[in-house]
Parts: C-alpha cells; structure tokens; sequence
C-alpha cells in the first residue's frame, strides 16, 4: 500500500467499521429515542458542515465522493455514531457527568482530525480555523443534541417508548 493512499484507506476502514457499529447504537431500548439522535445529529451536522465548507473554514480534499462538498462518511456515520453512543452513555447522568462524559469523545476525534489536518490531505483547515474551534463546535453539537433528546424524553415522560 502506497504511503499516500493510506488516508484514503483509513477512511474507507473507518467508515466501514462506523457502518457495522451502527445497528448495535440503534436497536436497543428506546429505538424511536436513538433513530431520532441520528436523524438529528446527520441534520445538524450537514448544515454546519456545508456551512463551514461554503464560508471556506474546512475543505475536504480526499472524499469518497468526490462530487459532495461535505464529508458524508463523518455527517452521517462518523459523527452520529458517536453522538449516539455518547447520548447512551448519558442517559441517566447528572448535568456535571454529561459535560465530563463529553471528553473520552471530542478529545479522541479532535486528535485524529488534528493529524488528518497536518499530515494528511483528507481535511483542510482555512481562514485560521484550528483544533479549538473543532473542539467548541463539537462540544457544542453534541450538548444541543443531548438537550433535544432530553426535551423530547420530557414531553414523553410516562408515554411508553418502542
């Protein structure tokens, strides 16, 4: 294998390996709970991610589809495999270990987005967009999903969930 193809494999691997994970984070109890985590974090993510791609902050030079302008294994495996997990993990967990159960998640995926920054061509960060802006806005995504399942939790309360 080619020391330049490797980011491309790495993702196909990863994307891969995202897609055989996902019906295990889905079907479980409160399946409509979690198909709604996913359909919420595949929307949130695609409109920050055109967003940020369009204003120039991002550009994703090796896609496995080259003709989209987002990075569509991370907005709709990647990412909300991981708010998925990270919502289960949170289930029952006061405010404090939500925000402290944020950490084992944003801090793994701000490293490997960080090496994929400098020294792969699968990410391009432009017009001073670092690690940290990364790292708020994920933290920031995965709070607001948190709090959208936990308000739709609250308007079910005592209704019973399939």
């Amino acid at each position: 294998m080619k020391v330049k193809s490797f980011p491309y494999h790495f993702l196909i691997f990863t994307t891969i390996i995202g897609l055989v994970l996902l019906p295990f984070a889905i079907i479980k109890r409160s399946f409509k709970d979690w198909v709604i985590v996913y359909l919420v974090s595949i929307i949130g993510n695609y409109f920050a991610d055109k967003y940020l791609v369009s204003k120039g902050y991002l550009k994703y030079k090796k896609k496995p589809f080259p003709k989209s302008a987002i990075h569509l294994p991370f907005d709709f495996i990647h990412y909300p495999l991981m708010l998925l997990y990270y919502n289960q993990w949170t289930l029952n967990s006061s405010l404090t270990g939500i925000i402290m159960k944020l950490f084992p998640f944003v801090i793994p995926q701000i490293l490997v987005e960080t090496i994929a920054a400098k020294k792969t061509k699968l990410i391009t960060w432009k017009k001073g967009w670092t690690w940290y802006h990364s790292f708020i806005s994920l933290i920031s995504k995965m709070l607001i999903c948190r709090g959208i399942i936990a308000t739709i939790r609250m308007i079910n309360k005592g209704k019973i969930s399939v």
